[in-house]
C-alpha cells in the first residue's frame, strides 16, 4: 500500500469557516428587505443560508411568494450594501488566528477556496490583512466552474504549487466537502459554522467534524505524515 501524502497546504472556506461574515451580510439582507416594504429577518434563521449564497438568504427570509423581478431588486441592493460595508462586523471565529499562525510555524501553507464572488472576496481578505498571507485565494467566478465541482480546489492546487492529495479542505457546507472529495483532497466538517438544523455532517463523508478552529490545528498535527 503507498504511503499517504504528505501535507503540505490547508484550504479554507470563507463565510462561516475562516471569517464569521453573518453580521455584515445579515444587516445588509434586512436593509434590502425593508427598503423593499417586507419585515426584517432573525439572525438565527438567516445564518444556515449563507454558505449556499446571497439568493438563498432572500428566500430563506420571504415568508410569501415575491416575483422574480422584485427578488432581483432585493438581490442587487443586498450586493450594493454589501459592497460598502464588507468587514464592519466580520470577524475572524475565535482561535483562527492562531490557527493561521501555527499553521505557518509548521511551514505549511494555506489558502482560500469560496463560491464568494471575487468582487466582495478580494475587499474582505484585504480588510482582514490575509491577501498578501495566503498561498491562493479563489473565488466563486475565478475557476470555470463553483463548488461542488473539483474546479476551484484545482485552481487553488496550481496557485499554490501543491498537489490536491497533498491537501485538507476545511468547510462548513455539504457542497465544500463534495468540492474537496472530488478533487481527492482530505476534507474536513467545521461545526462551528453556519450549519441548518437539518444537516447531517456525520454524512456527507468528511475525513473529520471539526468543533472550533483549535481542532483543527489539533487534527493537522495528528495527521502529519512524516
Amino acid at each position: 500500500m503507498p504511503n499517504p501524502a504528505k501535507l503540505s497546504c490547508v484550504l479554507f472556506d470563507l463565510d462561516g469557516t475562516l471569517v464569521d461574515t453573518a453580521p455584515d451580510l445579515i444587516a445588509c439582507l434586512n436593509e434590502a428587505l425593508v427598503h423593499y416594504g417586507l419585515p426584517a429577518a432573525a439572525p438565527e434563521k438567516i445564518k444556515p443560508y449563507i454558505s449556499h449564497g446571497a439568493k438563498a438568504m432572500i428566500a430563506g427570509s420571504l415568508t410569501a411568494p415575491l416575483d422574480e423581478k422584485t427578488q432581483t431588486r432585493i438581490l442587487d441592493f443586498l450586493h450594493d450594501c454589501y459592497q460598502r460595508n464588507i468587514a464592519k462586523q466580520s470577524a475572524f471565529f475565535a482561535g483562527m488566528p492562531e490557527t493561521l499562525e501555527a499553521i505557518e510555524a509548521l511551514g505549511l501553507k494555506w489558502g482560500i477556496v469560496t463560491n464568494k464572488l471575487a468582487r466582495f472576496t478580494k475587499p474582505l481578505t484585504d480588510a482582514l490583512n490575509l491577501t498578501g498571507r495566503a498561498a491562493c485565494i479563489i473565488s466563486g467566478d475565478t475557476a470555470a466552474k463553483p463548488k461542488p465541482y473539483p474546479e476551484p480546489m484545482w485552481a487553488a492546487c496550481a496557485k499554490a504549487g501543491v498537489k490536491p492529495e497533498e491537501c485538507v479542505y476545511i468547510g462548513d457546507a455539504v457542497h465544500d466537502i463534495a468540492a474537496g472529495k472530488n478533487a481527492r483532497m482530505k476534507t474536513l466538517a467545521a461545526l462551528y459554522g453556519y450549519l441548518n438544523p437539518d444537516d447531517r455532517p456525520e454524512t456527507w463523508g468528511a475525513d473529520a467534524l471539526i468543533a472550533s478552529p483549535r481542532h483543527i490545528f489539533q487534527w493537522i498535527e495528528a495527521n502529519q505524515c512524516p
